[in-house]
């Protein structure tokens, strides 16, 4: 019963399946294609929504009328079909690469912007640099005017010949004078590169914000990796993708309408015409050519109880009705008429202590022969 049931679902996931994969494919396809012409957009939402419909309808007659088709609607159908793959194929090229774009567009916006923050912070770089040389150079000079000043000593002897060791206050008074204007212009210089560093921190600040503060780098960062580790351009990894996704989407979706169709036939029962021109079911048998254990059994009961009872009814049915005359091993006399025939076979068919397996092998018999009455009565 479980078997039964799994054997009538499982046409229902398949066909499911293929529903589903046909309607996502026909979806991305009429969507991509009304992109691709946006001047007629639901014109060719219309047409591009209808072919896919045909397609389907398609691939099914030709699986199920593949045999009673003519040559040339079959050879057209089967063109039309596969064309049709490539135009939903081109669709979902198309929704697919759009999409792409978009991302891209997105993603260098943010490039763009980066490359314009690290500009600004490059020219910082480069204010700092020479400001910080020019600090440098000033630290130089103020410790130089510090040391003259301490060393502004002028000696001399007086008439007396006594050696006097004096200041000069003109030089005293000029290297104050440059002290203080080098002392000014090194509280300004700190000053400038103070406020440099926080602008170059802010920018830094900045290209972080804009380089996380989105999702681009989360939907290209695989793409990104992939383009760094291969040396391969994004735009041209991302075109190897959407070939192999088109290229297994709609033949998939066909080829699980093909199968839905395969499956559903399997479920309706085989019938062939009788004698009579009726349509009757076809019993398939699993036969690999061995009896199973049940058989085995049967026959060797059925085997047992006629050995039991002896040849008594065929000795009877000998001497009754083919008394004095050679009959073959089923018990009927050689070359004997068919109607005669028929009517030895029909006793030994409604007989209850003929085996099961003679039975068989009687009806079998009259199956070859074409006979019509295939029943066994009991």
């Amino acid at each position: 019963m479980l078997r039964k049931i799994q054997e009538r679902i499982f046409p229902f996931i398949i066909a499911l399946s293929a529903l589903s994969v046909s309607a996502s494919a026909a979806f991305y396809s009429v969507s991509g294609l009304s992109k691709l012409f946006a001047g007629a957009a639901f014109a060719v939402i219309v047409m591009a929504a209808s072919l896919e419909i045909a397609k389907l309808v398609i691939a099914s007659l030709l699986y199920q009328y593949r045999k009673s088709l003519p040559f040339l609607l079959k050879t057209y159908l089967s063109i039309a079909c596969f064309v049709l793959i490539l135009i939903t194929s081109m669709g979902i090229y198309g929704f697919l690469s759009a999409a792409y774009q978009e991302t891209s567009a997105k993603a260098g916006s943010v490039d763009a912007q980066i490359a314009l923050i690290e500009t600004k912070r490059d020219n910082v770089r480069e204010q700092l640099t020479v400001y910080n040389a020019e600090k440098s150079t000033i630290n130089g000079a103020i410790s130089d005017l510090r040391a003259g000043l301490s060393n502004n000593k002028i000696q001399y002897t007086n008439a007396e010949g006594v050696v006097i060791t004096t200041t000069s206050s003109s030089t005293r008074k000029s290297l104050e004078k440059q002290l203080d204007q080098a002392i000014n212009r090194q509280t300004q210089i700190n000053s400038k590169v103070d406020t440099l560093n926080q602008r170059l921190f802010d920018y830094e600040t900045e290209i972080v914000e804009v380089s996380t503060g989105n999702d681009i780098a989360g939907e290209l960062g695989p793409l990104k990796y992939l383009s760094g580790l291969t040396g391969i351009p994004m735009d041209q990894i991302i075109n190897y993708l959407l070939l192999t996704i088109i290229f297994v989407f709609d033949p998939l979706a066909i080829a699980l309408v093909i199968a839905a169709n395969f499956a559903f036939a399997k479920l309706r029962p085989k019938t062939r015409e009788n004698l009579y021109g009726e349509k009757v079911p076809v019993v398939e048998e699993d036969d690999d050519g061995y009896w199973t254990e049940e058989e085995m059994a049967d026959f060797k009961n059925q085997f047992d109880s006629e050995n039991e009872l002896g040849s008594s009814f065929e000795d009877e049915l000998a001497n009754e009705e083919f008394e004095g005359e050679e009959v073959d091993e089923e018990g009927l006399p050689k070359g004997y008429a068919f109607d005669d025939q028929r009517k030895a076979e029909d006793k030994l068919l409604n007989t209850n202590s003929t085996s099961a397996w003679r039975k068989n092998k009687i009806l079998k018999e009259r199956e070859k022969r074409g006979d019509d009455d295939l029943n066994i009565h009991y």
